[in-house]
């Protein structure tokens, strides 16, 4: 369960003068976004719409001394707030639903908000997330995809990773990453592909080899869906005397494959995917393989399809990244305060509808 974040909120510094024109506490103004985002409202025109729509109910836990902001004010505010310091008031109201991330797998991937694309390019997030919490727990803006490498040990840094896995992409398989998650205690997931050529054919042609004379034992999954047959054998090795450069991965101690064969309808397609782990438990490594997706289904996706995330025009100052932030506390919220037989879509649609559930949802978590 996620905790009232207004505490949370207070600790942020409000970034603009104080004067006679300053109307709004920071707090109200986030609160205010906040809950908009929560019932579906996705533009500032919309929050300050609901906003004024819904202020006796915003007055029994808001202030208010200046009324309802305007769409202007929402904007300007959400714009100038720090993106470094709201993502760290993030990280501790997330935190207090997860205090340990033992035994859980951290998923870290990048994202692009394409709705904000402007001169300067558009805004990209690296997001950490607990794989089997299904929580967002941080995420970080870098100037573009390649400047992940330089972000992902910060990210690190800023997580509990004793006794947790972490998993990542190409990007971010690198000798330092490795050495910096084993240093703060915890294993990793390295997905190994052309950044690494020579090392990504040694694997390749180890594992293929050792695979096809059956000297490693195979992890066989099934799954059908829509029509769509998948089938997935995954093999790990931790026989690695024959890998020079082993030395240099901190905590190296196997490498693996996975076989995903598709078939849909007459067409059939093979792939392999080739990591390098300090896991070396081969049902372990398997779940953990899969379980990174959760990142792109549990989270871009969701914010995409059900937040409209990649739609979204917000472009001035830092309101792109605050505005995302926002989306990943309301799908926390969604998710965790309350168990629900109801889709993401229709809690929201709850969330709009009805104030006591909202109230709920936020500050009391209800039953159903």
């Amino acid at each position: 369960m996620l905790s009232d974040p207004r505490p949370y909120f207070a600790e942020l510094t409000d970034p603009r003068r104080v004067t006679k024109n300053k109307l709004h506490p920071l707090q109200d103004i986030l609160m205010i976004v906040f809950c908009a985002v929560l019932s579906g409202i996705e533009d500032w025109v919309g929050m300050a719409t609901f906003a004024r729509e819904k202020e006796a109910w915003f007055r029994r836990f808001l202030p208010l001394p200046g009324g309802i902001p305007s769409h202007d004010t929402l904007s300007d505010v959400m714009g100038r707030l720090a993106p470094g310091v709201f993502a760290q008031a993030f990280l501790n109201w997330a935190r207090s639903a997860l205090p340990s991330l033992e035994g859980e797998q951290i998923c870290l991937d990048g994202k692009t908000l394409r709705g904000s694309r402007g001169r300067e390019g558009a805004v990209h997030l690296l997001s950490a997330y607990a794989a089997q919490a299904r929580l967002v727990l941080m995420q970080r803006a870098v100037d573009d995809k390649s400047n992940e490498i330089t972000a992902i040990p910060d990210v690190l840094d800023l997580l509990e990773l004793q006794g947790a896995v972490v998993s990542l992409d190409a990007m971010g398989c690198q000798k330092a990453i490795a050495a910096k998650i084993c240093q703060r205690g915890g294993d990793y997931l390295l997905a190994l592909k052309d950044n690494h050529p020579q090392l990504r054919e040694d694997v390749g042609l180890w594992l293929d080899t050792e695979a096809a004379r059956g000297a490693l034992v195979v992890w066989e999954t099934l799954d059908k869906d829509h029509g769509r047959i998948e089938i997935r054998r995954t093999v790990l090795s931790d026989d690695l005397a024959w890998l020079g450069p082993k030395s240099e991965w901190a905590g190296l101690r196997a490498v693996g494959r996975v076989e995903a064969t598709r078939i849909v309808g007459d067409r059939t397609t093979t792939d392999y995917r080739y990591y390098l782990s300090s896991l070396t438990d081969l049902e372990r490594f398997a779940h953990a393989v899969r379980r990174h997706w959760a990142i792109e289904n549990g989270q871009h996706w969701v914010l995409d399809v059900q937040f409209g995330e990649d739609a979204n025009r917000a472009r001035k100052d830092h309101s792109a990244q605050n505005l995302a932030l926002v989306r990943r506390m309301a799908l926390n919220v969604i998710r965790h305060n309350g168990p629900s037989p109801h889709s993401v879509r229709m809690r929201k649609l709850k969330a709009a509808l009805n104030d006591d559930y909202r109230f709920s949802l936020i500050f009391d978590p209800p039953e159903t």
